[in-house]
């Protein structure tokens, strides 16, 4: 779904199939399955999305028309970046790999080979290096293309559900540990880690403390996290990023997905719902499939409340 964040409205939405069993009218332009990853080139011309059904899908942003699919990868496509002020996209995959799409001329690039287990995000700022966290492999991963290189970064002592780039020295991921870590790309081990729960509560391997969801407002020092216990938290990264700071936490109802600054920061946006986006490993059926907008006025004090849409 396209939605105003001004007037708080659907503007349009791309019509899909929840379930294989279900005859698509036309398989080839429709998604199949659940959609699990969303992104828009710099311009906010080019929309791709990608799931359930393996196919990165490219539509026209503004009227939300088919353009292209892509195939290639063997399973579920997780995540997807644009490098930016480009479009050159990454993909990655339940199928361990990070592909690269160029979409001026509409082609496939290459594969990222590195992963030993599923790729379960991807970011990209405007050098082409992105970085991937790779589940249950435990590692996060930077690949410098134009070197045919990457780095390894390990800490993590569980699956790592998702990451994201800081700026172009430094990346944020999270874990079903309970942590959230910030790593410099010139050293192998996190710069600091912290509990999203405050308490310090201790890794148990259930569901109730996995970080589900991170973003970072690019170039500055403001993070975001958010849980399958549905709070959503801010962070103030310290000096040289060796520190977090908790400002406050935002209460949902639900399993926070993902999570967004807006370009402006002036919101941060929570994808929340009843489950976790990649596995049925708990339900919970008093809460709703929501966006929430999360308003962050700096002028103000004291904790921000969201507005459901």
């Amino acid at each position: 779904m396209k939605w105003s964040i001004v007037r708080g409205k659907k503007e349009g939405m791309i019509a899909g199939y929840y379930k294989y069993t279900e005859k698509p009218v036309d398989s080839t332009t429709f998604p199949v399955g659940q959609v699990l990853a969303l992104a828009i080139s710099s311009d906010g011309k080019i929309l791709v999305s990608g799931g359930k059904d393996k196919i990165v899908r490219v539509w026209n942003a503004e009227t939300l028309t088919h353009i292209k699919n892509f195939k290639g990868h063997r399973n579920s496509v997780t995540g997807l970046t644009f490098q930016q002020g480009t479009y050159e996209l990454f993909s990655c995959s339940s199928d361990r790999t990070v592909k690269i799409w160029n979409l001026d001329e509409m082609v496939y690039v290459e594969t990222l080979f590195g992963h030993h287990e599923e790729v379960t995000g991807v970011d990209c700022l405007m050098r082409e290096r992105p970085a991937s966290s790779g589940g249950s492999d435990r590692t996060v991963r930077l690949w410098k293309v134009l070197e045919e290189t990457q780095l390894v970064f390990q800490g993590h002592k569980s699956s790592i559900d998702c990451v994201k780039l800081i700026n172009e020295e430094h990346i944020l991921s999270a874990s079903q540990d309970g942590t959230i870590a910030v790593w410099n790309v010139q050293r192998k081990k996190p710069l600091v880690s912290a509990h999203h729960h405050t308490d310090g509560q201790p890794f148990t391997g259930v569901g109730e403390l996995w970080v589900t969801a991170v973003a970072a407002l690019q170039f500055t020092d403001l993070i975001a996290s958010g849980s399958s216990d549905g709070h959503v938290r801010l962070w103030k990264c310290g000096e040289k990023f060796k520190q977090l700071e908790c400002l406050f936490s935002v209460p949902l109802k639900g399993t926070v997905n993902s999570l967004c600054f807006s370009h402006c920061g002036k919101f941060l946006i929570a994808g929340v719902g009843q489950e976790h986006r990649l596995g049925r490993w708990w339900s919970d059926k008093a809460a709703k499939n929501i966006i929430a907008l999360i308003p962050l006025n700096t002028e103000q004090s004291g904790q921000p409340t969201s507005i459901i849409i």
